[in-house]
């Protein structure tokens, strides 16, 4: 490893010390380079340039692919532990944008840690499929499936408090986004995606797995378990996706295939990224921002455009009732399954609460104060109920 010459400080002692371990088996890094910034608050920045299987450190130039912020005392004590790294993210005080991928997966193989449960990021070939996903513990597996438009990243907390219960945490990039292959012509719908999900859990050698999933992960989950309950241990619903019991007014109009547009609509960057920031809560700060760096990397593609809108279109058409409805479906759902539910939460409304109740009498229900994403926004309780549930 390479050094400039800078002046000695706590934040450089700490930055040097993590570099010098780096280990390029925990990063998941295809096109084998990276520049990623280090930004000391009170203090001077610095590049790890990556050219695998290497990492140096420069002082600051260009773009970075990915930035880290944290002040002196932060970087300190994420270069004594990873884990005080992910707590000090959780809590706002080291901040990861541009890319998580890239940002948490070098705290992770820069961690210095050679334990088989230590926090890993990798990616794996399916028969269809190239997946990304980050793991973290040892244990009966957890497989944690996200949301319409999210990655891995927004389940990063769960990794670093479920992974010491004694499971083996492992997030997941759908196809369509993140870092996992974008197929240019697939259903992405409920079914497509649990076939892919279980091709990726005979990759990793799992005949049973509990699934954990946000929105539009948790309707994946269920359908793992309506339709390939032999697989599943137990369920954990975070906030699912449900199918709609209103009318469905625009359900004519996107029987067309909009998505296709997809491929053709212009998205400059410069005109795409303060719009989204506008429409998300928060979508300029801590966690927020985070994930909507996440989402932009996948919707500026034209792959990844086309995959958000046809899950969008699926998630509004699916049939509520009849004999293949989903609410009928339901209630044959064998696996124990726990639902969170988001007082706050304006894309699947608490309502729907007392509909699951009916379909499924013997399922646990927890309810908090918090939006669409319980695991970022109420992580302590909710993955206390976890722990608890899975207990």
């Amino acid at each position: 490893m390479s050094t400039a010459t800078v002046e000695r400080g706590i934040a450089i002692e700490s930055i040097e010390e993590m570099v010098a371990r780096f280990e390029p088996d925990d990063l998941d890094l295809p096109g084998g380079t990276a520049r990623i910034r280090l930004e000391v608050a009170d203090g001077e920045d610095f590049d790890v340039v990556i050219e695998m299987p290497e990492a140096r450190l420069e002082p600051a130039s260009g773009r970075p692919d990915a930035l880290l912020t944290a002040d002196e005392r932060t970087w300190a004590r994420i270069a004594d532990d990873v884990a005080g790294g992910m707590e000090a993210f959780r809590r706002g005080r080291l901040r990861v944008r541009h890319d998580l991928h890239l940002g948490v997966g070098l705290l992770a193989a820069t961690s210095g840690s050679r334990e088989p449960g230590r926090l890993r990021f990798d990616r794996i070939e399916t028969p269809d499929h190239e997946i990304a996903y980050c793991e973290a513990g040892e244990g009966p597996p957890l497989i944690c499936i996200h949301g319409l438009g999210g990655t891995k990243a927004s389940f990063l907390p769960t990794l670093a408090a479920m992974a010491p219960e004694g499971h083996r945490v492992i997030a997941i990039d759908l196809p369509g986004f993140g870092d996992s292959d974008k197929p240019h012509a697939a259903p992405f719908d409920a079914p497509w995606y649990a076939d892919v999900v279980l091709g990726f859990a005979d990759a990793l050698g799992y005949e049973r797995a509990t699934f954990a999933g946000n929105s539009m992960g948790g309707r994946i989950a269920l359908e793992l378990g309506m339709n390939h309950a032999e697989r599943v241990e137990s369920l954990v619903m975070l906030a699912p996706s449900l199918a709609w019991l209103k009318e469905r007014p625009w359900n004519w109009l996107l029987k067309a295939p909009l998505p296709r547009l997809g491929y053709l609509q212009p998205t400059p960057r410069m005109l795409v990224e303060p719009v989204v920031r506008r429409l998300v809560p928060g979508g300029d700060r801590g966690w927020t921002a985070a994930g909507v760096d996440e989402f932009l990397r996948s919707y500026l593609t034209p792959a990844g455009r086309y995959a958000f809108y046809e899950c969008a279109r699926n998630i509004y058409r699916e049939e509520p009732y009849g004999e293949e409805g989903f609410w009928t479906r339901l209630k044959k759902l064998g696996p124990d399954s726990l639902f969170v539910w988001g007082r706050e939460d304006v894309l699947v409304p608490i309502e729907f609460m007392r509909h699951v109740e009916r379909a499924l009498p013997r399922a646990v229900h927890l309810e908090l104060d918090c939006g669409h994403v319980p695991q970022l926004e109420r992580p302590e309780t909710t993955h206390e109920a976890m722990a608890s549930f899975l207990g």
